[in-house]
C-alpha cells in the first residue's frame, strides 16, 4: 500500500509541478499517512531536470502546508474535544490514519512548551501535522499561530527540497537517512517533553 501511495505521489508531482506539490502537501497535513518527506525530496529532485525552481517548490510547499495547518486548527477550535476523540477513535479516524493517542502527544507538547510547540514541532514526523488541533482547541491567537506554521514550515521544506535538488538522482537515499532522523527526533521530542515538564512541576 505505501509503495502504491508513493508511485501515486510521484506520478501527480511530475504531471503538475506546483499545483501538484502544493495539492499532495495540503493533503499530507490533513492525512500524515501520506510521506511528505518523498513529496519534498523527490520535488527537489525535479528542480534539476524540469521548469521548477527550489524557491517555486518551497513556495508552493509552504502554502500547502500552512493551508492544511489552518484547516485542522479550525476543526480543533470548533469542534467539541470528546466529539473529536470520539470520531478519531471510530472508523473515519482509522481510515484517515489518525490515532487518538498521537493527537493527545500533540496536546501535552503545546501544554508544556506553550506557543513555540506549534513551531518546534514541524520538525517532527505526525505530530508535525497533528500540533495544529490541539492548538485551535486551546483557542490559540491566530496570527501568532500562522506566524509560527508558516515559519517552521518554510525550514522544513526548504531542507528537504533543497537536499533532494542536491542529490538529484540519488534523492531516494535521502529518505534512508530521514528515518533515522525520524526516529532520533520522535526521541528527542519524548526527553524534551519530560524535562520541561520536570522544570514546571519543580517550579509549581
Amino acid at each position: 500500500m505505501r509503495y502504491i501511495m508513493r508511485d501515486i505521489v510521484l506520478e501527480l508531482l511530475s504531471s503538475y509541478g506546483y499545483v501538484g506539490m502544493f495539492a499532495l502537501i495540503l493533503i499530507e497535513n490533513l492525512f500524515p499517512p501520506i510521506p511528505s518527506e518523498v513529496i519534498l525530496t523527490f520535488g527537489g529532485f525535479m528542480t534539476t531536470y524540469t521548469r521548477m525552481n527550489i524557491a517555486g517548490a518551497v513556495l508552493a510547499a509552504t502554502a500547502g502546508s500552512v493551508l492544511g495547518a489552518l484547516i485542522l486548527y479550525e476543526l480543533g477550535r470548533h469542534i467539541p474535544v470528546q466529539k473529536f476523540y470520539a470520531f478519531l477513535g471510530g472508523a473515519w479516524g482509522k481510515r484517515l490514519g489518525v490515532e487518538v493517542e498521537d493527537v493527545k502527544d500533540a496536546d501535552g507538547w503545546l501544554e508544556r512548551t506553550g506557543r513555540s510547540a506549534v513551531f518546534f514541532c514541524r520538525f517532527v514526523p505526525i505530530i508535525r501535522s497533528l500540533i495544529s488541533i490541539p492548538a485551535g482547541m486551546a483557542k490559540m491567537e491566530l496570527l501568532p499561530f500562522l506566524l509560527l506554521t508558516t515559519a517552521g514550515s518554510l525550514i522544513w521544506n526548504t531542507v528537504l527540497i533543497g537536499a533532494g535538488a542536491v542529490a538529484g538522482a540519488s534523492w531516494e537515499r535521502i529518505l534512508v537517512l530521514l528515518k533515522t532522523y525520524s526516529r532520533f527526533a520522535v526521541m528527542g521530542a519524548g526527553i524534551l517533553g519530560f524535562a520541561v515538564a520536570c522544570v514546571y512541576f519543580r517550579k509549581r
